[in-house]
């Protein structure tokens, strides 16, 4: 009879990562089925660098418990006539902590959950350090979209798309008819850039579950030649971890070095000292000019004349916020949505914005740590409970690269 206990989850305050005794966090020197108390104190969130401390003990609360939580009867639809309620347009991190941050505080709310994917729960940091953990798609995968509205007591549009917002009649016009809303909230994150040089259709944009599984479908099993155009974050990362995966690595940037927003002695060097047993070529300094197919490749051309071949392309260039829905509702716009520091109300007194489509005096808000903190803030204004205000910090940047983890300021 085994008598062991059963592995538990701990979930940190400050950026909502869950670490899972199961799973370990091998990047960070934990193996699996290590348990949270054999946790050494110095040891760091794989997301965003806070201590052992900040973690507590999670569980994914119930509807019942979110119900006895806020004191309220549930209701589980917007019915015709009613209150129209909130409506949030995204479900990724952002929009589910922000269904999750009302609810807790009002479980009779109407909250209807826009997106154009399948609403599917996890977290994008594992894209890309999936293919080194072995993990498929379906692993990445915590809850489905279907399961976490039904355990929310939210209605979920999945496969919906949001076509314009009309703040004069508040109600956002979507591709399966129109929405009243109370308070909007956008949820709905930054796209990958795609430089001029780049054709969409001969490349990868990894910023969401379904593009990186179409993206593994695409390399299948065996090793592949591949181009990753951008050497920041998310680039190093992918060149890591796909080469891990046995294929080979073309790293291109226009930064003399990768990690460039930081100083080269602190990121790129022991970055490149951990891949020289790695199948990955960095080549600086240079600037995209033309991709093309070139019989069973692709071809990509530099502006100063070098040419490199690759069965598959990856743009990795930055992120920026898509500007159709908040342009179009007329919402004032620096770098992002603009939103007040404190409560995320955009210009728009009945519109809130949180997460990667949002800036702040002009600075986008692209990690992951910040999310939960936002959404407590907004919920709070849209509930009228006691003010929970965001106030933005330093990031602590943990760059996945598992040859060598690095946290970078």
């Amino acid at each position: 009879m085994n008598t062991e206990a059963p592995y538990q989850q701990y979930i940190c305050d400050a950026c909502g990562y869950i670490y899972d005794e199961a799973e370990g966090d091998p990047d960070g020197g934990l193996a699996a089925g290590t348990r949270y108390a054999d946790i050494p104190d110095d040891w760091a969130c794989p997301l965003c660098g806070v201590t052992k401390a900040d973690f507590r003990l999670y569980r994914a609360p119930s509807r019942e418990e979110l119900m006895a939580r806020s004191g309220s009867a549930p209701t589980a639809v917007v019915r015709r006539g009613g209150p129209a309620g909130v409506v949030i347009v995204g479900a990724g991190r952002a929009g589910w902590s922000m269904a999750q941050a009302l609810r807790e505080r009002d479980a009779a709310l109407p909250i209807t959950l826009v997106t154009r994917c399948a609403g599917d729960v996890y977290d994008k940091p594992l894209l890309s350090v999936a293919v080194a953990r072995r993990l498929d798609d379906g692993a990445l995968v915590r809850e489905s979209g279907a399961a976490a509205a039904a355990r929310l007591g939210v209605r979920l549009m999945a496969r919906t798309e949001a076509v314009r917002i009309c703040p004069d009649t508040r109600s956002l016009r979507t591709t399966r008819g129109t929405l009243r809303y109370d308070r909007l909230v956008l949820a709905h994150g930054a796209q990958a850039c795609l430089p001029p040089a780049l054709p969409a259709e001969l490349c990868w944009r990894v910023n969401h579950l379904d593009a990186y599984r179409r993206l593994r479908a695409a390399l299948g099993d065996v090793p592949r030649d591949v181009l990753i155009v951008g050497a920041g974050l998310i680039g190093c990362e992918l060149a890591n971890d796909l080469a891990l995966g046995g294929h080979r690595i073309t790293l291109l940037d226009q930064a003399s070095h990768p990690l460039g927003r930081w100083p080269q002695q602190q990121a790129a060097d022991p970055l490149l000292a951990a891949w020289q047993d790695l199948n990955i070529r960095f080549v600086g300094g240079v600037q995209v000019q033309q991709l093309e197919r070139a019989g069973g490749a692709l071809r990509l051309t530099t502006a100063c004349g070098q040419r490199f071949a690759a069965d598959q392309v990856i743009a990795a260039a930055g992120l920026a916020t898509p500007p159709r829905l908040a342009q179009g509702a007329g919402l004032a716009w620096h770098n992002g949505i603009a939103v007040d520091a404190a409560t995320l109300r955009t210009s728009d007194p009945h519109i809130h914005a949180l997460g990667d489509c949002i800036a702040i005096d002009g600075q986008p808000s692209r990690y992951i740590e910040p999310i939960a903190r936002q959404a407590q803030a907004i919920a709070a204004a849209v509930c009228g409970t006691a003010p929970a205000p965001y106030q933005p910090r330093a990031a602590v940047v943990r760059v996945k690269t598992t040859s060598c983890p690095l946290t970078l300021h």
